[in-house]
């Protein structure tokens, strides 16, 4: 099995906390290009088979002894010398590494992993794609080694703590509800399709089926083969999404660094909302370029033509030193809009903590019934006899 022990490729220090932590990962076709892949919250290496297959050629894993390399597929063509994937799991999930500590669990330790990771294969660049948390820790990522950075794809992003939390509304809140209560492959299926698809996407029919009906069949089939997450590993990641954070010095790391940034978002997402990912790449200008489809939280895999050719858009452009002016896509002078914009911004900002607090009630409201619930189950009820004549 291809695992990476961190420990062994840190210095002293980040080794004795890692001492033991293996991640997970698969790699897939060949060639001088190379493009790590780091999925979100509860995903698996495999949540990425669509760019997978879009940029290697190939959904068969180089470790595949019985695997024929397919080196004429288009997608291994749309850049000349061809292109190696790697996907992993991140610490918490799937065949990785889970610590029991949600200390152990941060976006800026992830991006280490993924660093060690870089490491361990042998690559000294890479264009690096997150999605969601990956997103997150691709960011922290492209600040701690930006000389790494080939480029950076930021896919359906957020900026952490406040930001994490979907819009306030009862659509979202019966998903939150019904997230937090799912206990078998086919609840967390269900839900699993609420969050990442857009309503339209789901009811489409494909042939006398609709896509919710396919997709349910086949998420239940995943999840039950990898397992459901466990307590541990959730409990972390949602930690290490909550505490994270991207300091002004670490933007400007970015920006400075010498590599063009991608921001991805589905319109629809009720997860990660669009407003914040179009606040991050303006304040990534001018490096950054915003590119929106009409698609959920997952449109990596409803979207995934446009999404796959944004991706060989930016590598081309890197392979090419194109200029960042020439690459961005915001307008070039503000005046009356940037301000209004500003005040817009801060507006957001209060609804957001208004709206935190109130999920953080409601998130009380449910441990207090659940606990209550379970506590009101164990009692016993008191048998009392009738009393004897005198």
């Amino acid at each position: 099995m291809p695992y990476c022990e961190v420990g062994k490729t840190q210095n002293a220090v980040d080794a004795a906390l890692n001492n033991g932590i293996q991640i997970y990962y698969r790699t897939y076709g060949h060639g001088p290009i190379k493009v790590l892949l780091i999925t979100g919250l509860a995903g698996t290496h495999d949540s990425w088979g669509p760019q997978i297959r879009g940029l290697a050629g190939t959904d068969r894993a180089n470790d595949d002894e019985t695997m024929a390399v397919d080196r004429e597929s288009d997608g291994a063509n749309n850049v000349v010398g061809g292109i190696e994937v790697c996907s992993l799991d991140n610490r918490g999930m799937g065949r990785s590494s889970v610590p029991n500590k949600k200390s152990d669990y941060s976006t800026r330790i992830m991006a280490k992993d993924a660093i060690a990771l870089l490491d361990h294969l042998g690559w000294k660049k890479a264009h690096v794609f997150g999605h969601s948390m990956g997103a997150m820790i691709a960011c922290k990522m492209a600040a701690l080694v930006p000389d790494r950075i080939l480029s950076l794809a930021l896919l359906n992003v957020t900026g952490g703590g406040f930001e994490c939390c979907p819009k306030l509304d009862r659509k979202t809140l019966s998903i939150a509800i019904r997230f937090l209560k799912a206990k078998t492959p086919e609840q967390r299926a269900a839900v699993d399709l609420d969050t990442h698809y857009s309503e339209e996407y789901l009811e489409e029919f494909v042939g006398s089926d609709t896509r919710r009906v396919i997709l349910y069949q086949e998420y239940v089939k995943g999840i039950t083969a990898s397992g459901m997450q466990s307590n541990h590993g959730f409990e972390g990641q949602i930690n290490a999404c909550w505490r994270h954070k991207m300091t002004r010095a670490e933007i400007d790391l970015i920006r400075s660094g010498g590599f063009l940034v991608s921001v991805i978002h589905g319109r629809q997402d009720v997860i990660a909302q669009i407003n914040h990912a179009r606040r991050l790449a303006e304040k990534l200008q001018p490096v950054a370029r915003m590119v929106e489809f009409h698609g959920g939280h997952l449109v990596t895999h409803e979207r995934t033509e446009e999404v796959n050719q944004a991706l060989l858009e930016l590598i081309k452009a890197s392979e090419m030193k194109m200029s960042p002016h020439d690459w961005n896509n915001f307008p070039k002078k503000r005046s009356e809009a940037s301000n209004r914009t500003t005040v817009e911004r801060e507006t957001n900002i209060i609804i957001a903590k208004i709206h935190v607090f109130l999920v953080y009630l409601i998130s009380l409201f449910m441990t207090a019934f659940k606990y209550g619930r379970s506590s009101l189950q164990r009692l016993k009820p008191v048998r009392v006899g009738a009393s004897s004549p005198k």
